[in-house]
């Protein structure tokens, strides 16, 4: 076993079998391990996940690999924020014991030609606006958990689609692990986290404000009464005044199956947005119970 070891970062696996060598050694314990994936750029979003893992576990690895698979062409690959050594450190300090970063030709080796197609789950929301989006993800992430084989895997609420897609891919594929979505985390502002938050100016901050707060009015006005339709189009007022006009979606949707909800909401939901501002495209999705 080969690891990559610093003094102020964590054992570092950058291949597959040294993942597995290490994850083996646990196993021999007895001891339940978790995985987190992430895309690195590390922020407090990402750590309440690791605090979730343990919850879990025994071990938590946090993966760290930028997935070329995801993005089409004209998105931010190349410009998406790299930040290994602070990651490390991170993970570190909260309690994580493993950082997996392998390379792109440890995922996609020369003559890799294998794609994932889920259906259904994966129609409307990033699925229309990002057509590419979601096989990219059930590959990589298919592959994470078949690589590091873990008891349970963790992933954020605030990519709610993405955990709904990944719970279906992993019933369908009879994957043995347990995935756990963990809540959405915001900043003090109400901004709900991420790492392309580190592309907004101070201006653009201030107006992707506006989309949470749309939003908790979508909930607000659905439970006392509105149906979905008029509780959005009342709230796009919120999203105008911050001079947001234009948006990818802007929708209420059936919390479990993900399928549109126009009417009365009779069963829990969750508003979703995402839209550009400035150079980041920001998601956001608020609960909605109408009991």
């Amino acid at each position: 076993m080969a690891l990559d070891l610093n003094a102020n970062c964590l054992p570092t696996a950058r291949t597959v079998a040294d993942l597995r060598d290490q994850v083996k050694v646990w196993r021999a314990d007895g001891l339940r391990i978790a995985l987190v994936p992430t895309m690195g750029a590390l922020h407090i979003g990402h750590m309440s996940l690791i605090e979730e893992a343990k919850k879990h576990a025994d071990k938590v690895i946090v993966s760290i690999f930028v997935n070329p698979t995801q993005f089409a062409p004209h998105e931010d690959f190349d410009a998406y924020p790299r930040t290994e050594k602070t990651d490390s450190e991170l993970v570190k300090d909260h309690g994580g014991h493993l950082i997996y970063a392998p390379s792109g030709t440890e995922m996609y080796p020369d003559g890799f030609s294998t794609s994932i197609n889920i259906t259904g789950i994966t129609n409307g929301l990033c699925g229309d606006s990002r057509p590419h989006f979601f096989g990219g993800v059930a590959i990589v992430v298919s592959k994470l958990l078949l690589q590091a084989l873990p008891d349970v895997a963790i992933f954020g609420e605030k990519d709610y689609q993405q955990l709904q897609v990944i719970k279906r891919m992993v019933a369908d594929l009879n994957i043995p692990v347990e995935v756990v979505g963990a809540p959405l985390v915001r900043d003090e502002d109400g901004l709900a986290t991420s790492s392309r938050n580190k592309y907004l100016t101070a201006q653009d901050r201030q107006q992707g404000l506006a989309l949470h707060k749309a939003l908790a009015n979508v909930a607000t006005l659905v439970k006392n009464g509105k149906t979905a339709a008029d509780a959005l189009k009342a709230s796009e007022a919120i999203l105008n005044d911050a001079e947001i006009t234009s948006w990818d979606y802007f929708e209420v949707r059936d919390a479990s199956d993900l399928t549109l909800v126009d009417g009365p909401v009779t069963r829990p939901a969750r508003a979703f947005i995402a839209t550009q501002v400035g150079k980041a495209r920001l998601i956001d999705n608020w609960p909605i119970d109408p009991a």
